[in-house]
Formats: structure tokens, sequence, C-alpha cells
């Protein structure tokens, strides 16, 4: 399967980003997933492809450029659209199914048909959950990092209880995440990157 480069990845999002502020945004917030992915790689046993990790990393929030409206403004209301929206937005730039995949697949700890119909989520009724290992490394790395204003680092304790708000099982799969990846260490990303990390 054909995998684009960083500086292709990094050209795709140019050209979708309505806004160079957009862009700083995003493309730093998937640069910092893509951080965290890897420190992560480092204690896995079974096997990913490190190639396909990174590109679902630096492309997993692509679809959020197409939130902005005309105004410049982020539509929150609909924010869960972005994985859907990426989807179909590689889809047509031709990407490969299985990289299609990390957008519309890494939102929460996985979004169900359950989810959609008892939420009244505005998405097609479906399942978008991870169904590889590299899918599932993606959706958890991107955990630890948010793009809201400031953005921020977030701890595992941290996300475990905004994630609670869904439901008990929710929290109970990322906690068996944490158990099976182990938390990265966000102390010096955050000083890199001067985000603070909730605890």
């Amino acid at each position: 399967m054909w995998i684009p480069s960083d500086a292709q990845i990094r050209s795709l999002h140019e050209r979708a980003a309505p806004t160079p502020e957009a862009f700083e945004l995003v493309w730093t917030h998937c640069e910092i997933v893509c951080r965290i992915a890897e420190q992560l790689l480092d204690r896995l046993d079974h096997r990913v492809d490190p190639d396909l990790v990174r590109a679902g990393c630096l492309l997993h929030d692509i679809g959020v450029y197409r939130l902005y409206g005309r105004d410049g403004v982020l539509d929150h209301r609909n924010y869960i659209r972005h994985g859907l929206l990426g989807h179909e937005l590689l889809r047509a730039e031709g990407l490969p199914e299985p990289l299609c995949r990390f957008c519309s697949c890494h939102t929460g700890v996985g979004v169900t048909r359950a989810d959609i119909l008892e939420q009244g989520l505005p998405l097609p009724p479906g399942d978008y959950v991870a169904a590889t290992g590299e899918e599932s490394l993606v959706m958890y790395a991107d955990k630890f990092h948010s793009k809201k204003s400031p953005p921020v680092f977030v701890s595992a304790a941290a996300y475990t209880l905004s994630v609670t708000r869904f439901g008990a099982h929710k929290a109970a799969r990322f906690t068996e995440m944490v158990a099976a990846y182990g938390e990265p260490d966000l102390a010096p990303l955050s000083r890199e990157y001067g985000h603070t990390i909730v605890a």
C-alpha cells in the first residue's frame, strides 16, 4: 500500500486548511500525536507498521478544516463529524481506505451505532471504531493532547475522568488501553511546545 511522505501529508494539510491559524493548530496537534505514538511504539509487543501509524497520526484530524465557516470560526457543535469529514476528504484525494479510516475511527475510544442512536449524534448510523493495531494506537495517542484554546496535554487520569460522562464502559475501555499501551511521558513535550498538562 502506498503511504504518503510527511511532506506530502503536510502539503495536503496546507491545501485543506482555510487559514494559516487553522493549519498551525491542526498540524501541530497531529505532529504531537505522532510524537506520542512513537514513544508508545517502542513498548509494544505486538506487530504494527510504524510507517502506517505515523501517516495515521499526521492525517487523523484533517477533517477539522471542513468545520471552519467563512468567518474562520470552528463549528464546535458539529465537531463529532470531523472524523467522517476527514475520511471523505482523503477518499476524494485518492488515498487508500486504511489511511482514510484513521480519520473516521479515532474519535473518543470509538463511536458505535448505539452511541449515535442513543445520543442523537449527527452521523450516519454505523460503527466508527478502531479495528487494527495501528488504528488503536493512533486513537489512543490522540487522547493525550487537546486542540482546545489554549491547547493542552491530557494525563490518562484526566482523560478517564472526562470520558466517564459518556458512560462507565467508555472509561473502562480507555483503562484497558492504558494497561495495554502504558502512559506516554508528556513532560518533555509540554516543555517543548509550551502546552500545560491537565492532570
